[in-house]
């Protein structure tokens, strides 16, 4: 066969299909129950965007120019005052921090816009969201599932380029202590290594790690007692999609090494991924008022509270779980078998399979579902 001959290869890149499809059958299953579905599949916010929010992004409509990459001056300062105030980070230059389209299309491109390529590894962890491994598709390196650098043979270690760490994490709401995160940056470096960490549900940690209750705040990458005072190949990656009800603002940032953020600016330049004004407006606005962070977790407390009692009094046991928005829980059973006794009440769990191999057997149980429906999964699972 000649060139002309060969058929044409396809367009577009040959990924895996969109693991959430797979629930489409139990939805449907779900949606049969005579008091509806209650969807605690996906972590989506379901409470109002707070007010003031919403008249920071009305206020900053009038925007007929182009925003900067980079992100405004008054923006980056509020994100160094927010770090220093609830993540115990100090000393952080506002040059250091980049806005970004939601936090789910850095960690889908970082290892691309890092310039890591074919041989390169990143490591994620082993029960963990599934756009890690993406991002290293997308750039041609290879994801190894590893909690630990030190579970990893030499040969693997010295391709190590990028290391993902996600704490609090989606979907075990694992934490990371101070001790042990910070072994895990030494290591890193020494490797030569990127650590992106993945901070997202910072804000909401639960009995040891509540601040508001007597604990403790959760660690950031960039606190001086993991990082070791230097913020040298650090990034630490922010949404305010959780604290602030900001999932359709698409509003986050990065923070850390100067040089690392100096390129990443440089190359989303090239690109155009740049956040809109009136986005960048509203997350200053939200950065710097800590109010409705609260009032929004002592609505996720309240619906905790109720969900673990039920889940416990279904069969289900809970593990880690100590910060973010989600239980995550096992009967001991095939994963799809307890997707489908759920589904058989009405509620829509998500699939512990989808974050990898170790999440077999496990379901993830969101928190973001209105009083009304928490109150209706309640009611189902206790009576069973």
């Amino acid at each position: 066969m000649t060139v002309a001959q060969q058929p044409p290869r396809p367009f577009g890149l040959q990924l895996p299909e969109y693991p959430w499809d797979a629930l489409a059958p139990y939805q449907l299953r779900a949606a049969a129950h005579p008091d509806g579905v209650v969807n605690l599949s996906i972590g989506t916010p379901v409470d109002p965007t707070p007010a003031l929010i919403q008249d920071a992004l009305r206020a900053a409509a009038d925007a007929p120019g182009y925003p900067t990459t980079h992100g405004s001056l008054a923006l980056r300062q509020a994100v160094v005052e927010w770090f220093a105030r609830r993540r115990n980070v100090t000393g952080l230059d506002p040059a250091n921090v980049l806005p970004t389209v939601g936090s789910k299309e850095l960690v889908a491109w970082l290892p691309l816009l890092l310039g890591l390529r074919a041989g390169d590894v990143v490591v994620r962890p082993k029960v963990a969201y599934p756009t890690y491994d993406m991002g290293a598709v997308f750039a041609g390196a290879q994801a190894v599932a590893a909690d630990s650098l030190d579970e990893l043979d030499a040969a693997t270690r010295a391709r190590v380029r990028l290391v993902w760490v996600n704490s609090p994490g989606n979907p075990t709401g694992m934490v990371r202590g101070v001790d042990d995160f910070a072994q895990l940056v030494r290591t890193a470096r020494e490797l030569g290594a990127v650590v992106a960490s993945d901070e997202c549900y910072g804000e909401l940690g639960w009995g040891r790690w509540d601040p508001e209750h007597g604990g403790e705040p959760v660690p950031s990458v960039l606190d001086p007692r993991v990082s070791g005072g230097s913020h040298e190949s650090l990034l630490a990656i922010y949404s305010l999609s959780k604290q602030s009800n900001l999932a359709g603002y698409r509003a986050a940032f990065a923070a850390g090494d100067g040089a690392l953020v100096a390129n990443l600016v440089n190359s989303r330049k090239h690109a155009g991924m740049i956040v809109p004004h009136p986005v960048q407006e509203a997350m200053r606005v939200a950065l710097g008022e800590d109010g409705h962070v609260r009032a929004q977790k002592a609505l996720y407390r309240r619906r905790r509270e109720q969900l673990s009692a039920a889940l416990a009094a279904f069969g289900l046991t809970i593990h880690h779980s100590e910060a973010g928005l989600y239980l995550w829980c096992t009967a001991g059973e095939d994963t799809w078998i307890t997707i489908g006794r759920l589904a058989d009440l009405g509620i829509l769990a998500g699939p512990g399979t989808f974050y990898g191999e170790a999440g077999q057997g496990f379901v993830r149980v969101a928190l973001t579902g209105s009083d009304e429906r928490i109150d209706a999964a309640v009611r189902r699972l206790e009576a069973k």
